[in-house]
């Protein structure tokens, strides 16, 4: 059987433009340039895409559950009309003061979805904004992705590389596009070489690589 090809997404700041109020409604819930876009090329290469996402919002009483399922219903017909889709979105949505064990940095959401789809999680791609998205995605044994959108927007390269330092080998990309097509590409490319051959490259957006 095929192993299942997951990838598994931060929401505000990776999908959606944050806020430092908090996203609280639908009408407040809007998505970054290409970042719908960016979905619907994974899914088009055979990638099953969830979104882990801290939703402290919901612990705070910024807002209650049935607003924060009609962002998602905005996401998701965003997405449709885009010519993708998400499987699933595993939000925490304690408070930080309530100790959990699913809010980000700590692994709780991903172990939830290795558990969910029954997937070793050694490997899967985790794209996210920030320092925390990263340590969570690592603790679980991902392959951590960092986009210069959300927290990481207008950071210096000090602040970056204290990042990186922390989380060695992660791959930064401008934004969520240019992560998925990195991703579409080096599966072409391992393809291409197990085949024996060589597939010219698509053009599309680039990516900046940690060093």
């Amino acid at each position: 059987m095929t192993p299942l090809k997951l990838v598994i997404l931060d929401r505000d700041g990776t999908i959606n433009a944050d806020r430092d109020d908090y996203v609280k409604s639908a009408d407040e819930w809007e998505p970054l340039p290409g970042a719908l876009e960016g979905i619907a090329r994974l899914n088009h290469a055979g990638w099953h895409v969830v979104v882990a996402t801290n939703q402290s919002g919901l612990g705070r009483g910024l807002f209650d559950m049935a607003a924060l399922n009609a962002m998602h219903d905005k996401m998701n017909k965003g997405l449709a009309q885009a010519g993708g889709r998400v499987d699933a979105v595993f939000f925490c949505p304690h408070a930080p003061d309530e100790q959990c064990a699913c809010r980000k940095p700590l692994p709780g959401l991903f172990e939830q979805i290795g558990e969910r789809y029954g997937v070793d999680l050694r490997g899967v791609p985790a794209i996210g904004d920030s320092l925390r998205d990263l340590q969570a995605a690592r603790t679980a044994g991902c392959e951590t992705h960092l986009v210069l959108t959300g927290n990481y927007a207008g950071q210096s390269e000090a602040q970056l590389a204290a990042t990186l330092q922390s989380v060695p080998g992660t791959e930064v990309h401008a934004d969520l596009a240019s992560a998925a097509e990195f991703i579409v590409q080096r599966e072409r490319h391992a393809r291409a070489v197990a085949r024996g051959t060589v597939d010219p490259p698509d053009s599309g957006p680039g990516e900046l690589k940690a060093t």
